[in-house]
C-alpha cells in the first residue's frame, strides 16, 4: 500500500510540471507562429542571408572534400595490374618548442626513379606475368613524308611521348598496320599521330629527342581503345634506354598479373619481392586501382598538396564570412523586436516562453534555410569543381559527396543561428516585468555593451599587432601574420560597430546635413540617433570590402614587385622558345656559335625542397628554381648580387641564394646549404653568391649541370640571347643555326621569360574566381540582406515622418543621403581595415606599398553601392510611398 500511495503521489506531483512545460510549448508555438506571420519581411531577409551562408559552406565542403579524394587518371598503364614507383614524397621531423616531434611532408616535381635491377625482381614475383619497364622521353614530331612538313624541315607538329614497344602493352597499343621496330631507325606511332601528320607504314617522320632532328621510319602504326593517352612514339627497347639517358635506372615498372590473381595478393607478392630501398635511397611503392595514375602525373599530387592549404584557408574566411552574415542578420531581427519582447514580457510572458518563442522563430527560418541552402551547395560546389578541376588532377563526384555538402551546410547553420538568437534576446528575456515595460518605451541603446566592447578593442589591437610582427617577418611567417590581422581586424570592427559609427557620424554627419538640406537634417539626425543600427549597416559592407582588397591587391602587389625585379633583371634581347618537350641542351651551344651572339645561356626550370622551421614547427617548402650557365649570365641576366660572384656558380656542389631568404637561414658566402634537388636528393651546397631581384627570378639559382641530372627531362624551357646589334640580323642568324631543332621559334625577349613563376596560372585564376566571385557575391548579398533587413524595420519611423508633414520626396532623398553616408563610411572603413596587414604583408614581402589596380577597385566600389542602394532604397521605396497616415484615419 505504501508502495501504491508513494507512487501515485509521485505521479500528481509530476503532472503540474507537465502541464506547465506543455503550456510553456503552447504559448511559445503561438508566438512563434504570429510573429513569423506579422515580420515575414524581416524574416524573409534573414531566410536569404542564412540560405545563402548555408550554400557557400556546403560548396567548399564539396569541392574540399572532391579534392582530398582526386587521384590524377589511368591513361598510359591503364591495361597494366599494378605500376611500382619510387615514392615522390619526402619527409622531414624535427621537435618543436615544448612539444612531440612533428613530420612535415610535400611531394616532389621531378620523377624519382628506380634501380633497374627491380624489374627482374618485379618480373620474379609470384602471379606475376609480365614485368616490363617504362621509361619515356619527349618528343617533338616534325612532318612525315605525306604531310607538309616532308624532307625533314624540322617544321614545328605534335609533341608526344616516346616510349619502348615493349611498354606499348602497358596500356595497351595493338598494331594495326606494319610490323614493331627492329632497328633504331625504325618507330611505331600512334593512329592519333598518323592522322595528324598524315603518315603510315613506310613513310618518314622526322623526330627530335635528344638533339637535332632526324628522320626515322615508320615502321608500324598503332591504336589504344584507350581515348585519353597522349600521342606516342615507340622505339625498340635499346634505343629508347640510350635516348632517356639514364641506363642504370628506370621512370617505373609496369606489372600484368597472372590470370586469377587478385590486387591485394599482387600487391603483397610485389612488396615481399622487392627492396625496401632503391636508388637514391626512396622507399618502392606498389600502386593498384585508381592509384597507378600517380606514375604517369608525377607532380599531381604535389600539385593538390599546395592547392589543399589555399582551399582550407579561404574556407575558414568562408565559416568566418558566414557565421558574421548569420550573427547579424539575426542580432539585427532579435534587436528590431526588442520593443515587442519587452512588452510581451510586461503583460506576464515568461522568460522561458520568450527564449522558446525566439528559438521555435530562429529554428523554423534557419532549418528551411539549411535545406535549401544544402540543396543549393550541390551546383555551386560542381561550378566551384569545374574551376579547379584539371587533365592532371580531375575531382571526382562520388554519390555521397553532395548529401555530406547539405549535411555540413545544416549542422553549420543550426549550430550558429539558435545561439546567436538566444544571445540577442538575452538582454529582453532576463529583465523583471517592471523593467521590461520601461524598456519597451526606452530609446534604442547607442553603446554596445561592455563584454562586447572589450572582446573588439583586443582583437583590434591584436589585428594591430599581428601587423606590426608581419613587418618584421619574411616568407609564409608574414603571410600568415597578416592574414591573421585581416581577420582580427574584421570581426573587431563588428563587435565595435556602433562606436565606429558614432565616429562616422562626427566626420559625415555635417556634409550631409549642409548638402541634403532638410533631408540631409532628417538623415543625420537618424543616423545619429542609431548608432547600433548604423554600426550594423556598415559592418557587412566592410566586411566585402576588406575581403575583396585583401584578396585581390595581395596577389596584384606580388605580381608587379615580380615584374619589376624580372624587368630588371632580364639583359636578353632575344629568347628562343621551343615546343611543350622543351629544347635539347646543345640547342644553347648552337646559338653561341651563331654570328652576332654575344651571350646565351639556356634556363633549365626545376623545383627544389627547403626544410626549415617556421615558428618552432617543421616546414617543407618547395621553391622553383633556375639552372643557368654561369659565363653567360653577364650578357642575358642580372640578378643584382650584393655579395659573391656569379662566375663562381659552376659544378655541382655550388648555389647563388636570395638575400631575403640568406637572411632567413643565416648564410652567407662560404657557407652551405641543405636542398633536396627536385627528385629528393639531398645536397650541401656551397653559396657563392647573394642577389636581391628573388621575386623576379627565384630565391636559389644553380649551375645547369647540377639540376640535369635530377629533372624528369633536361630540357631548356628557354634561351636567352644577348646579341651584338640587338637587330634582326642576330635574330635571322639564331634561326639559321636553330634550323635543325624542331619548333624552335626566336622573339623578342620580356620579363615573362625569366619570371621564375608565371604572371598568372589557370589555378591561380580558378582561386581568384572563387576567393573574390563566390565569396564576394556573397558578401554583397549579405549587404543587400542587412540593409533590407534594417530598412524594413524603419517603415514605422517612415509612417511617422510622413504623419508629421515630410514629402515623399524628402523621405526618398533621406534615405538616398543615408545610402551615401554608410556607403562611404563602409568603404574608408573596410579600404583602411584591409591596409593595415596590406601593408604590413607588402613592405616585408616585397619592401613596397601595396598596389590595387584602380579600375578593380572602382568595380568593388560600384558593387557595394549599386548593393546598398539595392538594400536600402527599394524596400524603403513603399515606405515613402506611404500615403498621409491623417487622411486616411
Amino acid at each position: 500500500m505504501s508502495t501504491s500511495t508513494d507512487m501515485g503521489t509521485n505521479t500528481d506531483t509530476r503532472r503540474p510540471h507537465a502541464d506547465v512545460r506543455s503550456g510553456v510549448r503552447r504559448a511559445s508555438a503561438f508566438l512563434a507562429r504570429r510573429s513569423l506571420k506579422t515580420h515575414r519581411r524581416t524574416w524573409a531577409a534573414v531566410f536569404a542571408a542564412t540560405t545563402a551562408a548555408a550554400a557557400l559552406v556546403g560548396a567548399f565542403a564539396f569541392v574540399l572534400g572532391s579534392l582530398l579524394l582526386a587521384q590524377p587518371p589511368v591513361e598510359r598503364h591503364a591495361g597494366t595490374d599494378a605500376v611500382v614507383v619510387a615514392d615522390q614524397k619526402v619527409t622531414y621531423t624535427a621537435k618543436p618548442w615544448g612539444s612531440e616531434p612533428q613530420t612535415a611532408e610535400t611531394y616532389l616535381s621531378e620523377r624519382v626513379r628506380l634501380d633497374r635491377s627491380a624489374v627482374a625482381k618485379a618480373a620474379a614475383a609470384d602471379g606475376v606475368a609480365k614485368a616490363v619497364a617504362d621509361d619515356s622521353v619527349p618528343v617533338a614530331v616534325g612532318g612525315g613524308s605525306g604531310g607538309a612538313g616532308a624532307g625533314g624541315t624540322g617544321a614545328g607538329g605534335p609533341s608526344a611521348v616516346g616510349r619502348s614497344w615493349a611498354s606499348a602493352a602497358l596500356t595497351p597499343y595493338r598494331l594495326t598496320d606494319g610490323h614493331a621496330p627492329r632497328t633504331s631507325t625504325e618507330v611505331v606511332i600512334d593512329s592519333a599521330l598518323a592522322a595528324a601528320t598524315g603518315s603510315k607504314s613506310g613513310d618518314h617522320v622526322t623526330l627530335q629527342v635528344d638533339g637535332p632532328h632526324r628522320p626515322y621510319i615508320i615502321s608500324g602504326v598503332a591504336d589504344t581503345g584507350h581515348r585519353g593517352a597522349s600521342p606516342a612514339v615507340f622505339f625498340t627497347e635499346q634505343r629508347l634506354t640510350a635516348l632517356a639517358g639514364h641506363p642504370a635506372t628506370v621512370d617505373a615498372i609496369g606489372v600484368i598479373a597472372e590470370k586469377g590473381v587478385s590486387a591485394d595478393e599482387l600487391r603483397a607478392s610485389l612488396d615481399a619481392a622487392l627492396p625496401d630501398r632503391t636508388h637514391g635511397n626512396r622507399e618502392v611503392r606498389v600502386l593498384t586501382g585508381s592509384e597507378r595514375g600517380q606514375a604517369e602525373y608525377v607532380d599531381a599530387l604535389g600539385a593538390r598538396g599546395d592547392l589543399l592549404p589555399l582551399l582550407a584557408s579561404i574556407a575558414g574566411t568562408v565559416l568566418m564570412v558566414a557565421f558574421l552574415v548569420i550573427a547579424t542578420t539575426l542580432s539585427q531581427a532579435v534587436h528590431q523586436r526588442s520593443g515587442e519582447l519587452a512588452l510581451l514580457r510586461a503583460v506576464g510572458a515568461t522568460p522561458r516562453q520568450l527564449r522558446s518563442a525566439v528559438g521555435r522563430e530562429v529554428s523554423r527560418v534557419a532549418g528551411a534555410a539549411a535545406v535549401l541552402g544544402g540543396i543549393g551547395a550541390v551546383p555551386l560546389g560542381l561550378l566551384m569543381r569545374s574551376l579547379l578541376t584539371t587533365d592532371p588532377l580531375p575531382l571526382p563526384v562520388p554519390v555521397w559527396l553532395p548529401f555530406a555538402a547539405g549535411a555540413t551546410a545544416a549542422v553549420f547553420v543550426a549550430s550558429a543561428a539558435r545561439p546567436v538568437s538566444m544571445l540577442a534576446a538575452r538582454s529582453i528575456t532576463r529583465l523583471r516585468p517592471a523593467a521590461a515595460l520601461v524598456a519597451a518605451r526606452a530609446p534604442e541603446p547607442s553603446e554596445p555593451g561592455r563584454l562586447r566592447t572589450v572582446a573588439g578593442v583586443v582583437l583590434a589591437i591584436a589585428g594591430v599587432s599581428s601587423a606590426g610582427a608581419a613587418t618584421a617577418q619574411g616568407g609564409q611567417a608574414a603571410a600568415v601574420a597578416a592574414s591573421g590581422a585581416a581577420t582580427s581586424l574584421i570581426i573587431a570592427v563588428a563587435l565595435l560597430g556602433p562606436w565606429i559609427a558614432r565616429v562616422a557620424m562626427r566626420v559625415l554627419g555635417a556634409p550631409v546635413r549642409r548638402a541634403g538640406g532638410v533631408s540631409g537634417f532628417l538623415a543625420a539626425k537618424s543616423a545619429a540617433a542609431h548608432n547600433r543600427r548604423l554600426g550594423a549597416a556598415i559592418t557587412p559592407i566592410v566586411l566585402v570590402v576588406a575581403f575583396v582588397c585583401v584578396q585581390l591587391a595581395a596577389g596584384s602587389t606580388l605580381e608587379r614587385a615580380a615584374d619589376r625585379q624580372a624587368a630588371a633583371a632580364l639583359r636578353a634581347d632575344l629568347v628562343v622558345t621551343g615546343p611543350a618537350a622543351g629544347l635539347p641542351a646543345d640547342a644553347a651551344q648552337a646559338v653561341r656559335k651563331a654570328p652576332g651572339v654575344k651571350a646565351a645561356t639556356g634556363v633549365l626550370r626545376s623545383s627544389v625542397v627547403l626544410a626549415h622551421r617556421d615558428i618552432g614547427d617543421p616546414t617543407l617548402d618547395r621553391l622553383p628554381v633556375l639552372g643557368v650557365t654561369a659565363d653567360q649570365l653577364p650578357g642575358t641576366l642580372d640578378p643584382h648580387v650584393t655579395a659573391g660572384d656569379l662566375a663562381d656558380l659552376t659544378g655541382k656542389g655550388t648555389v647563388a641564394v636570395g638575400k631575403d631568404r640568406a637572411a632567413d637561414l643565416d648564410v652567407g658566402t662560404g657557407d652551405t646549404v641543405k636542398l633536396r634537388l627536385g627528385d629528393g636528393t639531398k645536397v650541401r651546397l656551397r653559396v657563392v653568391a647573394l642577389y636581391e631581384r628573388a621575386l623576379g627570378i627565384g630565391e636559389f639559382m644553380l649551375p645547369r649541370e647540377a639540376l640535369a641530372g635530377h629533372v624528369s627531362a633536361p630540357r631548356d624551357q628557354q634561351i636567352l640571347i644577348r646579341s651584338a646589334d640587338g637587330g634582326s640580323a642576330s635574330a635571322s642568324a639564331v634561326r639559321r643555326a636553330l634550323s635543325p631543332y624542331t619548333g624552335a621559334q626566336v622573339r623578342t625577349a620580356t620579363a615573362d621569360d625569366v619570371r621564375i613563376a608565371p604572371p598568372s596560372s589557370d589555378q591561380d585564376n580558378a582561386m581568384i574566381i572563387i576567393g573574390v566571385g563566390v565569396i564576394g557575391g556573397f558578401a554583397l548579398l549579405a549587404v543587400i540582406s542587412t540593409l533590407s533587413l534594417i530598412t524594413v524595420g524603419r517603415r514605422p519611423e517612415f509612417r511617422l515622418l510622413r504623419m508629421v508633414g515630410a514629402g515623399r520626396r524628402q523621405v526618398r532623398r533621406m534615405l538616398v543621403l543615408e545610402t551615401g553616408l554608410v556607403t562611404v563610411a563602409g568603404l574608408a572603413i573596410g579600404t583602411l581595415v584591409a591596409a593595415i596587414p596590406l601593408v604590413a604583408f607588402a613592405v616585408s614581402i616585397t619592401g613596397s606599398v601595396p598596389y590595387l589596380p584602380p579600375v578593380q577597385y572602382g568595380v568593388l566600389a560600384l558593387a557595394v553601392t549599386v548593393a546598398a542602394a539595392a538594400g536600402t532604397l527599394l524596400p524603403g521605396a513603399r515606405g515613402g510611398r506611404f500615403q498621409n497616415a491623417v487622411d486616411r484615419q
